[in-house]
């Protein structure tokens, strides 16, 4: 079983491209599970038809620790199995803590067995992994690669730069990788170069180009993922192509993270900053 997690900035698209993925996995004939590790319990409401999933948090907080798999876990679009950490009520404790507490409920209730037949799991996690609750998933092999979802715009890129660090540390004690950086455009000028020129200095590469489109949210307000919505609008190629390259990939690394001024110095050369 690979067992990926997928980070980058808020608000990038990290569970729009997760889900979307997933899906065409699943058409490929791969069994998933989605971990969604945002307090906000969203990250698989495509894949189960808008469904408010109960989180694992709220599943403990309701009914103490007498709580089976089917409480925790659904069966969502192309027989994913979808779950949702949680976090804590509002303005208490760490949201980090929902990510370790479901990810080591799974495996005790026995997700990860190789009776359940699983290809994948995947973590759709919040981006900063300077918290170590939102670390979690790469750190002791809960997560082995790592794609990052980046755009042309410059907090993107620094972000990505930032999670490069995490998985930069946490590669030189066990086996998580870099699997590549998936653009998720938001039509910046020169925008395919520059995160290709971005990927190559972070000693990786860019795994697949998503272009803007709106069949993307034309699909979300119908609950959809677009290959469930319309399997035969090019979006929905262009997610099957990313998930046959993910399933394909064997190009792993450990990063290389640009210094400040290197990351400046990129936007630069691609005209998103202006010299002094």
């Amino acid at each position: 079983m690979r067992k990926i997690a997928i980070y980058g900035k808020g608000g990038i698209g990290k569970s729009t491209t997760t889900q979307n993925t997933v899906a065409g996995l699943s058409m490929m004939g791969r069994k998933v599970m989605v971990v969604g590790c945002d307090p906000k319990a969203d990250s698989t409401r495509l894949l189960l038809g808008g469904l408010a999933q109960k989180s694992v948090l709220d599943s403990l907080r309701e009914e103490g620790e007498d709580v089976e798999l089917e409480d925790i876990r659904k069966l969502g679009y192309g027989e994913t199995w979808c779950v949702e950490s949680g976090g804590p009520e509002p303005g208490v404790g760490c949201a980090g803590r929902g990510i370790i507490t479901a990810i080591n409920m799974l495996e005790n209730l026995g997700a990860y067995e190789e009776s359940e037949g699983l290809d994948y799991a995947f973590y759709d996690v919040l981006g900063d992994v300077v918290c170590g609750g939102f670390a979690m998933p790469i750190r002791d092999g809960k997560a082995e690669e790592i794609y990052i979802v980046c755009s042309g715009e410059m907090m993107a890129m620094y972000a990505a730069n930032n999670i490069c660090k995490g998985v930069m540390k946490f590669a030189q004690s066990g086996s998580v990788r870099l699997g590549g950086i998936i653009c998720n455009s938001r039509n910046v000028d020169n925008e395919k170069e520059m995160i290709e020129e971005l990927a190559k200095k972070l000693g990786t590469h860019m795994i697949y180009y998503v272009p803007r489109d709106n069949d993307v949210q034309r699909a979300e307000i119908n609950r959809k993922t677009v290959i469930e919505w319309n399997p035969e609008v090019p979006q929905a190629d262009i997610y099957r192509n990313l998930a046959k390259a993910i399933d394909e990939n064997k190009r792993f690394t450990i990063p290389t993270p640009l210094e400040i001024e290197e990351l400046e110095q990129l936007l630069l050369d691609f005209g998103l900053l202006d010299a002094a």
